[in-house]
């Protein structure tokens, strides 16, 4: 079976890295079965062969993913993001209103093996793990979030909104009660870090779509 990519929109690219704005509803890597065939990986290395994997988003998310091209950048993007010199900044929609203007959560993070690919609080055995938010605007029966990840740990701005009473709209892995949405209301919008061939400064921005 030959897969069916949607459109490929790419923000960014050049000899070293691609820059792609990943949709909703799309797998960043291959996954099992026929329909992991289809996934942004692969799309990207129909078109750059030396495209190598860096990060992810998951597949409800929308946003900015990054592509090294070849080894040695693929090294130098990995150590970047170890080092937390990524800076990377998602909207997010959760549901209720929430206390305050701003707030960081920190609460460590494990896997919830009897229910994966679940991830739960964990505060005996989990990794650390931050979070910062900013309110952007007050909605009905919900609020706008700038957030920013310090750590990168798997579903971790999911969890925590989830574990602080305020779940992204549409989630509907950890929502108990999803506030109704087409879609898992995450995008990440920002991204920015060195460039990894001569250490220019370098800033994406993603459209938000909801």
């Amino acid at each position: 079976m030959c897969p069916t990519f949607p459109p490929l929109n790419t923000v960014f690219a050049d000899a070293h890295l691609v820059v792609i704005d990943k949709p909703a509803g799309l797998l960043s890597v291959p996954g099992r079965g026929d329909a992991g065939l289809v996934n942004l990986t692969s799309q990207v290395q129909m078109q750059w062969p030396d495209a190598l994997v860096v990060h992810r988003l998951d597949q409800a998310t929308s946003g900015l993913i990054v592509f090294a091209r070849g080894l040695p950048m693929q090294r130098a993007l990995s150590q970047a993001f170890a080092t937390r010199q990524v800076h990377k900044r998602y909207v997010a929609v959760v549901t209720g209103d929430i206390a305050g203007d701003s707030g960081h959560i920190d609460l460590p993070l494990g896997a919830d093996w009897p229910r994966r690919p679940r991830q739960r609080v964990d505060l005996q055995q989990g990794k650390p793990a931050q979070t910062a938010w900013r309110v952007l605007a007050r909605e009905a029966g919900a609020t706008r979030l700038a957030l920013q990840p310090i750590t990168g740990r798997s579903h971790q701005l999911r969890v925590h909104l989830m574990a602080i009473g305020h779940p992204i709209a549409g989630d509907t892995l950890y929502a108990p009660q999803p506030l109704t949405a087409p879609r898992l209301l995450l995008h990440a919008e920002h991204l920015a870090l060195r460039h990894p061939a001569d250490g220019s400064a370098c800033a994406w921005q993603a459209p938000l779509p909801f």
